[in-house]
């Protein structure tokens, strides 16, 4: 029940007017904007194809959503949108941004139209106080984003932000300008880092596209190491990547891919544990291993 219903309900009841006043409902009505603590998504979201495609990663995004509680609103950092400074979406009707070439036009013909919301983007905004977010209303949902989120929320019904990652920034500026998104986890927002842990599209092994979880002798030692510090809360070897050998150089020769895998961690709290799942290598260079945290 909203606020604003939970009060006009309590108007109705007789007892009002002689026991309670309205100013004492204040402090009773604002704890029903909290909502039990919302998990928090990294989603290996690989080749757009898998937007369109049945295979056992769309199943394994569709598996996890049955785990979560319905969201209020969708909070998306995804690999494809960099800005210079940060930016939050703040359109009531985000598009569906096709950015990619080459790929059938079935991919192309695919609309998401979930709506936005400029409330939740404000809110975003209010939330973070190291740097200025701005509001942006030109960009929308890009396919790190809607083609993952569309096997979540097939219905398109839950509204959906995207906030951009600034290139100009360290690791350790992204991890930390993360942990200021906590308080919304708290109001019914599910926040989703959307990349690869592994992501090197310059020597994918193009010959072994449909072998069952191939990677290269690198890409497995990266990602094991990974994976050990993700369970192990070593955030801060994730946050030194580039301190993490030739591994970890190759794979990730760009951070654009990683840095949402640092929203996620993050927002992690003491009592809270780390599932991965989609836990796969495709085509040697490219892993697909998710994460929730709950």
């Amino acid at each position: 029940m909203k606020r604003g219903q939970f009060i006009q309900y309590l108007l109705t009841l007789p007892i009002l007017g002689g026991i309670m006043q309205l100013k004492d409902l204040y402090p009773i009505s604002q704890k029903l904007d909290s909502t039990p603590r919302m998990p928090v998504l990294f989603l290996g979201h690989g080749s757009p194809m898998n937007a369109i495609e049945e295979n056992e990663f769309v199943q394994g995004f569709r598996t996890i959503a049955q785990t979560l509680p319905q969201p209020t609103a969708i909070l998306c950092i995804s690999a494809h949108w960099e800005t210079k400074g940060t930016l939050v979406t703040a359109m009531e009707k985000p598009p569906t941004i096709h950015d990619f070439g080459g790929f059938p036009d079935a991919l192309f013909a695919v609309q998401y139209p979930a709506p936005g919301s400029p409330e939740w983007a404000k809110q975003t905004q209010s939330a973070i106080t190291s740097t200025t977010v701005g509001l942006d209303y030109t960009w929308g949902l890009d396919h790190g984003c809607w083609s993952v989120v569309k096997h979540l929320y097939p219905n398109a019904d839950v509204p959906t932000l995207q906030m951009s990652l600034d290139y100009t920034k360290p690791p350790l500026y992204h991890y930390e300008l993360a942990k200021q998104l906590a308080s919304l986890r708290r109001k019914g927002v599910l926040i989703v880092g959307s990349g690869n842990m592994v992501h090197n599209l310059n020597i994918l092994a193009w010959d072994k596209l449909n072998a069952d979880n191939y990677g290269y002798d690198w890409a497995i030692e990266a990602a094991q190491k990974m994976k050990q510090y993700l369970q192990n809360r070593q955030h801060e070897s994730l946050i030194n990547y580039q301190q993490q050998g030739k591994a970890f150089q190759l794979a990730i020769p760009t951070p654009e891919h990683y840095l949402p895998l640092l929203y996620t961690i993050a927002l992690q709290e003491e009592d809270e544990s780390i599932s991965l799942y989609n836990d796969k290598a495709v085509a040697g260079s490219l892993t697909m291993t998710s994460v929730k945290i709950s």
